[in-house]
């Protein structure tokens, strides 16, 4: 199944760009040596194929899923075969002793590039999984860019969301601080970033979803009234990619707006998506009603669905890349755009939200809204979208 025709394109938004500098990509990446954290991700395994075709001296991949990493060497092994350079993969989680002892072992690294993340807006529904969202989204990237400090890294990359531009729920905001420290950090080691677009049929995503739905014979749901922007699993691996090669200290990276890259509903794919499979659209008013017809409408080619309006915390109803204060570069490329990051951070505000998680996890309980009040005391401009209601309470 075409992705590019799902998502309403006709055509890879990256490719002359790729091509325009591949001569560089290929050279500098035959002599470096690559660490990816959350490599066996949507986002990590693209970016660890675009890593692996073009022969690097050393390429290593960690990742929390066993799973997902078998899958990812199958997956290479099936299709681009094998390099003369080390791969190998590590599944280990990146706040762990197993991970420290790797990196004391064989912590030599040209490029560390950190694709782990908590992504979800639902993440943000419970304080536990919030203060684990902090853990992975800042804490672990504080704790792998000193590592690579140490261990004298060319670069660090780290993958952001066009969420982190004005953020409105936890998750961007997380990365937005993120940000701020990447900012502060940046003193001592080259870092660049990206922001993009949501990645279409990526784990755990709506999209992702629709193939689950169907394989289990159930219906789908989706909104029909928020438009996002999408890119490709390997349009997200090559602006990773390019951000770690060709960004500059402090450059996030972000895809262009154009024809190419418009806004869809993801109601609107889970109808190009049936039509793909052989199926018409069939809308329904209730959950109880869509689960009912799943037992005759799917033998008359007709799937039922359910398309309501979002009323759940977090959902912004627009995306954006970057933000009105923030310096825009868009002439170097084509279809990539730089924000030349000068986030504006404060060292003793840092310090404070550091220590502040530390007594909190020291106390071993903490509040929703202690960790809300802590992000609207770092970024006072963030306008977080709570209605009390969440995705884990919906079909």
């Amino acid at each position: 199944m075409e992705i590019l025709n799902l998502i309403g394109r006709k055509n890879y938004l990256f490719t002359e760009d790729i091509n325009n500098c591949n001569d560089y990509l290929l050279k500098e990446i035959k002599a470096s040596s690559f660490l990816v954290l959350g490599g066996a991700g949507s986002i990590g395994q693209a970016v660890t194929k675009e890593i692996f075709k073009r022969h690097p001296k050393k390429l290593h991949v960690v990742d929390i899923s066993e799973n997902n990493l078998v899958e990812l060497v199958r997956d290479i092994r099936s299709s681009l075969g094998y390099i003369h350079g080390e791969f190998k993969t590590f599944a280990l989680d990146i706040h762990s002793d197993e991970y420290n002892a790797l990196i004391a072992a064989d912590g030599s690294y040209d490029y560390i590039l950190n694709l782990s993340a908590l992504k979800h807006v639902r993440s943000e529904k419970d304080p536990y999984t919030l203060m684990r969202m902090i853990q992975v989204n800042i804490l672990n990237t504080l704790h792998t860019i000193q590592q690579a400090k140490r261990n004298n890294a060319k670069k660090y990359f780290c993958v952001s969301t066009d969420k982190a531009a004005n953020p409105v729920n936890m998750m961007g905001a997380s990365k937005r601080i993120m940000e701020l420290f990447l900012s502060h950090e940046s003193k001592d080691i080259n870092i660049s970033t990206a922001r993009f677009a949501n990645v279409a049929f990526s784990d755990g995503s709506l999209l992702h979803g629709f193939n689950q739905r169907i394989q289990k014979q159930q219906p789908i749901v989706a909104p029909n009234d928020i438009k996002r922007y999408f890119v490709t699993p390997e349009e997200s691996g090559q602006l990773c990619l390019m951000s770690t090669i060709m960004g500059e200290n402090n450059d996030i990276f972000f895809p262009k707006l154009s024809e190419e890259l418009h806004l869809i509903t993801f109601a609107e794919i889970a109808e190009k998506y049936l039509h793909a499979i052989g199926f018409q659209v069939y809308e329904c008013t209730t959950e109880e009603e869509a689960r009912i017809l799943m037992d005759h409408l799917p033998k008359e080619k007709k799937w039922p669905c359910l398309f309501t309006p979002s009323d759940t915390t977090g959902e912004k109803d627009f995306e954006e890349f970057f933000t009105d204060n923030e310096e825009i570069y868009l002439d170097k490329f084509i279809n990539l755009g730089i924000v030349k990051n000068n986030l504006p951070f404060n060292t003793e505000k840092l310090s404070f939200f550091l220590d502040k998680i530390s007594t909190l996890k020291k106390q071993g309980s903490w509040e929703k809204q202690t960790l809300v009040d802590l992000f609207h005391f770092m970024l006072p401009d963030f306008h977080h979208l709570e209605t009390g209601k969440f995705l884990d309470s919906k079909m």
